[in-house]
């Protein structure tokens, strides 16, 4: 982590304190092919909900699988009602379903993706119904480890603008940009202490 906090200390004063006093900072964890199904499963399961919640249905859906590891097949033969058991709401066992069917058709090319830019895996993931830009944004940062990375559209990154550089309302586009151009290449860094100023009262 050396390399990152020298590099926001050079290039960005503000947002230094706040990314060096980020809790257990450490370079971000890439996961194996193997685990992007479940990884994905879990993004859609915490859409709009709390994390308790989202922990507790997750429990209750993992449940389901043998081994606790969800997989394409087995979710394909679930019924709504089995998911709804387990508090999975209707309209998210569609997006499930049409995620397992991308994966077990073939049409999810995950062994490729080491190999393809940010806006090709965006643009593969947003063709399962139920994820948009932002879910898989959070799966390049927290699942592939993709250290350049920003999010726009998250409503916690726009508040943590505002207090981090002083601002009175939501930066525009370009404002945006400008301030995030320094943080390149290590863009999701700048996230996670964003996300970080917003817990922390000063």
């Amino acid at each position: 982590m050396r390399k990152v906090l020298e590099h926001f200390q050079k290039y960005d004063s503000k947002i230094y304190p706040y990314l060096k006093n980020v809790p257990g900072l450490e370079r971000l964890n890439r996961r194996r092919p193997n685990e992007y199904f479940g990884r994905l499963c879990r993004a859609i399961i915490f859409q709009q909900i709390s994390g308790k919640a989202g922990d507790a249905i997750l429990k209750k859906f993992l449940a389901l699988f043998p081994g606790g590891r969800a997989t394409p097949k087995r979710i394909l033969s679930l019924s709504d009602t089995v998911l709804r058991r387990a508090g999975v709401s209707p309209q998210k066992s569609k997006y499930l379903k049409s995620l397992a069917e991308h994966f077990a058709s073939g049409r999810m090319k995950t062994k490729k993706f080491e190999s393809l830019s940010d806006e090709e895996i965006i643009s593969e993931l947003v063709k399962v119904k139920g994820i948009g830009r932002w879910t898989a944004e959070m799966f390049l940062m927290f699942t592939l480890g993709r250290e350049d990375i920003f999010s726009p559209g998250d409503l916690g990154l726009k508040k943590g603008l505002m207090k981090v550089y002083g601002l009175k309302e939501y930066p525009s586009e370009r404002r945006t940009a400008d301030i995030i151009r320094r943080w390149s290449p290590y863009k999701t860094y700048g996230c996670l202490a964003l996300w970080h100023s917003n817990d922390k009262k000063d």
